[in-house]
This record gives C-alpha cells, sequence and structure tokens, in this order.
C-alpha cells in the first residue's frame, strides 16, 4: 500500500485528477503490449519535469518503487509494475517544445507520440526516421527507454543513432541533463548509455532528437514468392550487392494472407512469402538501385516484381505492413510477440526451424519482420482461455530466441528485455558482462527502486527489494 503520507503529498502536488487510485482504474495499467501482467498501487500523471522531480523526491522519501510509461505499447513487459508501487505516465507530458529546421532539431516532451513528429514539419520536407510498427501511438519516451527501431531503421539506424540530448531525473530525484543540439559533445556517451536502459536508470523528461530531409524520390516493390527459402535468399543476395534500402520487410505466406484479408492491401493470397522493399534518395540514384532489386528478385526465383503506381498504392501497401497486428487480432483472440535478431544470411535456417518449432508445440506461428538486419518477429497465436497454451507460446518464444543465440543473433533488435527476457539474457552475455550492467545500473539506483524486476536475471537484478525470486507472475 502507498503510504497515507506519501499520497497526501502527491494528492497536494497534482490535485484529486492527477492520479489514479480505484482498483478499476489501476487495471487498465496492469499490462502492455506483452502477455504478462501486475497492478501497480498507484498511477500518477506530471505536467512537468518539475512535477516529476519531486514526484521521484516523494517516492524515495517513502520507498517506493517507480515505473516510467509512455503509451503502454511495448512487447517485453518493460512498464509493468512487477514490484507495485507507483506508475508514473507522462502522457500529460506531450508538448512539442521546439522546431527548429535551420539546425534539423526537435525537441519533445516525452509524451509526443512518434508519428507527431513527423507530422509537425513533414509540409516543410523533413521527417523523423525511426518508425516502429506502432508510431501511430507508440510515443518518443518509450521509444528512447527501448532504443525502438522500425522497419526505415535499415537504411537511417534505429533511436539512439537520432537522439541527441536527453533531460532526466535520478531515481534519488536529482535533475541531470546529457547530450544537447550539438554534434560530439566532451565526455562519456552518457546519452548513449541510457538510449535502450529500459527505464531502470533515470526517467527521461525531455529529448532531442535529429530530424531529417525527406528524400527526393520514393520507390515501392511487392516481391512474390512460390517458397519462403527463395523470399529469404533475396535479403541476402541484396546485401551481397552492397545494395541498403531503406527498408527490406518479410511477411511469410500465413501472415499475408490475415494482412490481406483485414486491410485488402494487395498482397497475393497465395504466395508463400513476399517481400515490401522501399528506396530512398536521389532520383538517379534510386532508379539504378530499382532496376538492380528488380534483377536480384528475378534472380532469386520471384514470381512476381510489382512496382507501386501511385502514393496511394504505397500507402496501401505499407498500410497492411503497419496494421498487421490487428489483423492477427481478427483470428486469433491472443498472440505472443518475438523479437529475436539473427545474420541475413541465417534468415532462411531461422524460418525452418520455427516451422517445426510451430510444429512441436502445436501453434500457429506466422512471420512478419525487418529482413533486412535480421530482426525476427515470430506472432505465436494461442487462446489463453485453453489451458496450457499460455505456456506453451512462452515456451516455443524461448526456443525461438535460444536458436537465434545459437545463429550468432541476439534475444532482442527493438522491444528490449523487459521481464520477458530476463532470464535468457543470461544466455546471451557471460556471467562478467552481466555483473557489469548490474553494476551499472546500481550506480544510477542503488536502491533499486526504478523499474525493479527487469533486464537483469533473477538474483543480478532487482528482485529481491519487494518480491522474492520464486514469486510468478
Amino acid at each position: 500500500m502507498i503510504p497515507t503520507d506519501a499520497l497526501r503529498e502527491i494528492d497536494k502536488l497534482l490535485g484529486p485528477r492527477g492520479y489514479l487510485d480505484r482498483p478499476e482504474d489501476l487495471t487498465l495499467y496492469e499490462y502492455d503490449g506483452s502477455v504478462d501482467k501486475a497492478k501497480p498501487e498507484l498511477v500518477v500523471f506530471p505536467q512537468s519535469a518539475e512535477q516529476v522531480v519531486t514526484l521521484v523526491q516523494i517516492a524515495r522519501e517513502h520507498r517506493i518503487p517507480i515505473v516510467g510509461r509512455g503509451a503502454g505499447t511495448g512487447l517485453s513487459g518493460g512498464v509493468i509494475a512487477r514490484a507495485g508501487g507507483i506508475i508514473i505516465s507522462f502522457a500529460r507530458m506531450n508538448r512539442i517544445v521546439e522546431i527548429d529546421l535551420a539546425n534539423e532539431r526537435a525537441v519533445l516532451e516525452p509524451g509526443v507520440v512518434n508519428l507527431e513528429i513527423t507530422q509537425a514539419v513533414d509540409r516543410d520536407g523533413y521527417f523523423y526516421a525511426p518508425d516502429p510498427s506502432s508510431q501511430k501511438a507508440c510515443t518518443i519516451g518509450g521509444n528512447v527507454s527501448e532504443n525502438a527501431g522500425g522497419p526505415h531503421t535499415l537504411a537511417y539506424g534505429v533511436t539512439t543513432n537520432h537522439v541527441l540530448g536527453i533531460e532526466t531525473v535520478l531515481p534519488d530525484g536529482t535533475p541531470m541533463t546529457v547530450g544537447g543540439k550539438s554534434l560530439d559533445l566532451p565526455g562519456y556517451d552518457l546519452t548513449g548509455l541510457l538510449t535502450g536502459s529500459e527505464g531502470t536508470m533515470v526517467l527521461v523528461t525531455n529529448i532531442t532528437v535529429r530530424l531529417m530531409r525527406a528524400p527526393e524520390l520514393v520507390k515501392t516493390l511487392l516481391a512474390i514468392y512460390d517458397t519462403v527459402d527463395d523470399c529469404a535468399s533475396s535479403v541476402a543476395e541484396i546485401t551481397a550487392r552492397a545494395i541498403t534500402p531503406a527498408a527490406i520487410e518479410m511477411l511469410d505466406g500465413v501472415m499475408l494472407r490475415m494482412v490481406e484479408e483485414a486491410t485488402h492491401a494487395g498482397y497475393p493470397m497465395d504466395a508463400a512469402a513476399v517481400l515490401l522493399i522501399e528506396l530512398e534518395g536521389l532520383k538517379e540514384a534510386v532508379e539504378e538501385q530499382l532496376q538492380q532489386i528488380e534483377d536480384v528478385c528475378n534472380c532469386c526465383h520471384a514470381r512476381e516484381v510489382r512496382i507501386a503506381k501511385s502514393a496511394l498504392e504505397r500507402e496501401l501497401l505499407w498500410k497492411g505492413r503497419k496494421n498487421a497486428f490487428g489483423a492477427v487480432g481478427r483470428v486469433s483472440p491472443a498472440y505472443y510477440v518475438q523479437d529475436g535478431v539473427v545474420p541475413r544470411t541465417k534468415i532462411a535456417p531461422t524460418l525452418r526451424e520455427i516451422h517445426k518449432i510451430s510444429q512441436k508445440y502445436g501453434l500457429t506461428i506466422s512471420n512478419i519482420f525487418h529482413a533486412g538486419d535480421g530482426n525476427m518477429h515470430p506472432i505465436i497465436l494461442f487462446n489463453h482461455r485453453k489451458e496450457g497454451e499460455l505456456e506453451r507460446a512462452k515456451a516455443a518464444g524461448d526456443e525461438i530466441l535460444r536458436f537465434c543465440i545459437e545463429q550468432g543473433g541476439s534475444i532482442t533488435g527493438e522491444h528490449g528485455v523487459g521481464m520477458e527476457k530476463m532470464e535468457l539474457i543470461g544466455e546471451q552475455f557471460s556471467g562478467e558482462t552481466l555483473d557489469m550492467i548490474a553494476r551499472f545500473k546500481k550506480l544510477f539506483d542503488p536502491q533499486c527502486r526504478l523499474n525493479p524486476g527487469k533486464m537483469l536475471p533473477t538474483g543480478k537484478g532487482c528482485m529481491e527489494i519487494r518480491q522474492p525470486a520464486a514469486t510468478q507472475i
């Protein structure tokens, strides 16, 4: 329970409409986009960095755990309050503070929705590059915490490549600014360290990002294949020929049929797999790459290569990709999204292994992923009302990630470790590396009150603070 004195201070700071404490309201904040749940004891809605500082100071005084939360679209349990305590929601800190087109910068509060950044500058010929599939809902603060990616990060890089500075609050309530509008500030790259730290070291209250000029020409292709192996081979061949598209997305037959039934985007229902490829840049360079890409796809036995003839057709193809998770929801009562990474040359064997795991556990697994950088997103369909299916889905997900490690890959490319993969990270890194990560965590958060029970395996993390290691959630 939140101490009465603490609740009284919070009420004085935020007013009665500045927090939620009724059980029925707290239920809305017990989950994110993953499959685990835990209910917080209080959800607060600060409207300024100063209020965040005061809230953190109150929590420190009463030794209350804190979890920062954006839109709750994360897929690894990163904003679940495993140890109870307070969720600090940044939903009301959603101002675009400054647009500086002359220096190609924007300054944002953490509750700004990702897509709103591009919408604020696109009429001036600029955009914000990282574009997660949830960009219509996810917020920049959550993107910074998870180091989010997206389809177009193949060419442009992930969030950390576009964040120049952040204003933060340490777990003891001390404000701290790292980085800024200028490039290559002296000293340690603390902005890089804290971007992707999953809310375990600081709370982010202000972000400076890089804006980019819109390309002169954009071309989108849909390559259609009768076998998954031919589709996967095309990705490796594109890389081998030193071609770097803005995006290469792959959908297998199971996924593209769900997508097409939901969005009518023009995906062929009888294909085994498709590649959605986008080229951006100067007109001459794009047209040259367009021909090279067509040649690669044809050499790898593509049945057909379609080029979007209009902006509307291009937008429809991307609508299918971006709304894929919603399409799955029409078919299955629940699904479990994974986020492993393998080298591009290992995509085909990884897809074959995923098929074997699907058969082993008796669950349908569809695939839609950032093929250009080997970031796999197998989606495991299950019915949580059927006894044992959730457990089988989790076991299948763990097997897929272990295979990714064996192939020289990673357990996450953009969704983060959170609570979902905190035990598997022990198979990714050596004990010495995990100890160093834990030392960084405790350097910033010695009392382990900031997002406890995330990222590090039980025993190396902070689960001992409020929750025994054996407790199941």
